[in-house]
């Protein structure tokens, strides 16, 4: 049976690693985020690029 210090130190050791990890994740959506660069002002994200009319056919 494992002492109270060892289960301390055991649980300390993954709070850090989970917040290390975390750390980790968010500098990288940070630099994600930097690299998708901006739209036009007033341009909506969700339909940027779309062409109105006409759709060419789907290739089967």
């Amino acid at each position: 049976m494992q002492r109270q210090g060892a289960l301390k130190r055991q649980k300390e050791r993954a709070r850090q690693e989970k917040q290390r990890e975390k750390s980790a994740n968010k500098l990288e959506r940070r630099k994600e985020k930097d690299a998708r660069g901006t739209n036009a002002p007033g341009e909506d994200p969700d339909i940027a690029g779309i062409v109105p009319g006409p759709q060419p056919p789907a290739s089967d």
